[in-house]
């Protein structure tokens, strides 16, 4: 089975000062046990001095999105060789609101996780459903064509080191979660999906994360589906104790 990995999704929330402080209770909050992964998406204006705080820890950090090229005429934009510059491992990609409220396509998606993979990063990839798409039975069809492109041109042993997530729209800061046996329906989907494009062995040791709404009280729960390898944490990873509490509950 995969190794847990649990990430904190800070989207657009805390200042220099908050966000320091956020990292070092988050570090000292955390054993040294090589049980769980655990990583933290920053905005972009943090992550170099983070990277400070959490050099020599179990913490790794992520950035929330990046765009295709290393550089460039590209005005507001961050490349793949800034991230790596500054300590990411990992590169959030596709989030739904990068989708919804930016207009991400599929096609976007699909080039950033290859140039993420070309410059050593660790493509996070997040696929999933609105609530109009789940109600008229189109789960299945949204997060086959998401996968499928994201995962088009990368290679079987590159997709066995990328992580997926898993993340209902419609359960996203909403205050709904999926159940247990939803997420694990879509998981097990998504594991025969890459099963079929990539191979057996690659959809064994692929993490797939859910995401939407995960707190305390249902972490543990939702991880103790066989197919949920981890979550992707939005609101509830902005409190240490809460985000410790959701780690606490992840561990096998």
């Amino acid at each position: 089975m995969p190794r847990p990995f649990i990430v904190g999704n800070w989207k657009m929330h805390k200042t220099l000062s908050e966000a320091r402080d956020l990292a070092i209770t988050v570090r000292d909050g955390l054993s040294t046990s090589s049980d769980i992964d655990v990583a933290l998406a920053p905005p972009f204006t943090v992550i170099g001095s983070l990277h400070e705080v959490l050099k020599g820890s179990s913490v790794s950090l992520a950035a929330q999105t990046m765009h295709e090229a290393a550089k460039g005429a590209f005005t507001g934009e961050i490349s793949p060789l800034m991230l790596k510059d500054v300590g990411c491992t990992y590169v959030i990609l596709g989030h739904s609101e990068r989708r919804h409220i930016f207009g991400e396509t599929d096609q976007a998606v699909m080039k950033k996780a290859r140039a993420a993979l070309d410059h050593a990063l660790i493509p996070i990839l997040c696929v999933g459903e609105t609530l109009q798409e789940r109600e008229t039975s189109r789960t299945f069809d949204v997060v086959d064509r998401q996968t499928e492109h994201a995962l088009r041109h990368v290679t079987p042993e590159e997709a066995s080191r990328s992580v997926l997530a898993y993340e209902p729209v419609w359960a996203i800061g909403t205050g709904r979660t999926a159940s247990p046996e939803q997420a694990q329906e879509v998981h097990t989907f998504l594991r025969k999906a890459v099963a079929r494009s990539h191979g057996d062995s690659v959809a064994r040791v692929i993490r797939i994360l859910y995401g939407g709404s995960v707190k305390p009280d249902n972490a543990a729960s939702l991880i103790a589906e066989p197919d949920v390898d981890g979550a992707l944490v939005g609101g509830a990873c902005l409190d240490a104790p809460s985000f410790l509490a959701i780690v606490a509950a992840c561990r096998p």
